[in-house]
């Protein structure tokens, strides 16, 4: 089976290149408060899409990374290529900037049935060719934290588009899933991320799952909800690695000082 390998570079100011270097970042911006190293995230992106009220976030926010600059000159370099969704939360003096700055803004209140992540999501997608999906890293702030339905709906997207590399970051931690059709090599930048960690099976009973690279590894182990979950584990060398029969959700610290 094939090794897929994952690495948290784009949180240094210049990715590794001998990991995962031919990586191709987008970004989407959320409706939560933007992580301390959402300016490098900008920087790595190819495009970078902002989900109704995330603009907002945006808009507000960003100028705050950049105290010495005027805040005017910071939203002119910091403009989204999309603001995609419902639109029941972007404030109209917001949506009127960024509309007058050339940005494409795209309406789909008429779908109820799907989160403002997952339209944002599609549309990147949609974006993409085919020859160049298993390249795409799609990096998302704002998806964690605040209310735990949110949280959740996001949570589902990773599952509903398995088959893309979507990250979901906060200040404190990063969560993936690691599908079942690979196996996995999780490369440990010590400086910025770990060493808490964790391989939680969500949706379905994952019957047997191997590990290496961590304090307590799994062996062949069945993880479920209402059984074992590996949690509040750590990470012990320079890599981990995962095989499963089951798509798992893995998750990692960020340290304080990462930025």
């Amino acid at each position: 089976m094939e090794v897929m390998q994952h690495t948290a570079g784009f949180l240094l100011p210049k990715i590794p290149s001998e990991k995962c270097a031919s990586l191709n970042y987008a970004l989407v911006i959320l409706n939560q408060r933007l992580p301390r190293f959402a300016p490098l995230l900008w920087n790595h992106s190819r495009i970078r899409v902002c989900a109704d009220g995330g603009a907002n976030r945006l808009f507000d926010e960003m100028p705050l990374f950049f105290p010495e600059i005027d805040a005017r000159d910071v939203r002119q370099r910091y403009k989204p290529d999309v603001i995609k969704g419902d639109m029941d939360s972007i404030r109209d003096d917001v949506l009127d900037y960024y509309s007058k700055q050339g940005c494409n803004t795209i309406d789909e209140s008429q779908d109820q049935d799907t989160t403002d992540l997952h339209k944002c999501i599609a549309h990147i997608s949609n974006l993409t060719p085919d020859s160049e999906k298993s390249n795409l890293c799609i990096l998302v702030t704002g998806a964690l934290g605040g209310r735990f339905d949110h949280e959740a709906g996001n949570i589902n997207v990773l599952y509903r588009f398995s088959g893309l590399r979507i990250i979901l970051l906060s200040d404190d931690c990063l969560i993936q899933v690691l599908p079942k059709t690979h196996h996995h090599k999780i490369h440990i930048q010590s400086s910025i991320v770990g060493p808490h960690c964790g391989l939680i099976p969500i949706g379905m009973t994952a019957a047997c799952s191997t590990t290496s690279g961590l304090k307590w590894n799994l062996n062949g182990t069945e993880m479920k909800f209402g059984g074992l979950v590996s949690t509040s584990n750590l990470v012990t060398g320079d890599a981990v690695t995962v095989q499963s029969d089951a798509d798992l959700v893995w998750t990692i610290s960020i340290k304080s000082d990462s930025n």
